[in-house]
């Protein structure tokens, strides 16, 4: 790539584009990490599992069907897709699955999921 021809600028600042190109090769795998999880948080309900899970730590299938008011099967899809880009991770409890947040996104997730802020409205 030219990068003179790339762009309407006078000049480039060579040594600032092979810097961040330097930055960019040194935190390729956690980026793409962080990109698999806000891929599939991206989607409504997946990210009101997340928040779900970030507030109760661990809820099973058919209590995400009925605070959400859907279907478990279909819960249960989302769960599988998280599950396996290991976002969230599953325990048995006799007959039961719970679900929480996996440790390795535990930090990163509660760092965004915190900063929702409650619309309730004081009387």
């Amino acid at each position: 790539m030219d990068i003179q021809n790339s762009c309407i600028r006078a000049e480039a600042d060579h040594v600032q584009i092979l810097r961040c190109k330097e930055d960019l090769s040194g935190v390729t795998t956690s980026i793409e990490a962080i990109s698999k999880v806000m891929a599939l948080a991206g989607n409504e309900v997946r990210f009101k599992i997340l928040y779900l899970l970030q507030r109760e730590t661990e809820l099973c299938p058919c209590d995400f069907a009925d605070i959400l008011a859907m279907s478990v099967p279909a819960i249960s899809q989302h769960l599988r897709k998280m599950k396996d880009a290991n976002v969230i991770s599953a325990r048995r409890a006799g007959q039961t699955i719970l679900y929480r947040i996996s440790k390795e996104n535990e930090a990163f997730l509660t760092s965004i999921l915190s900063n929702i802020e409650s619309e309730r409205k004081i009387a």
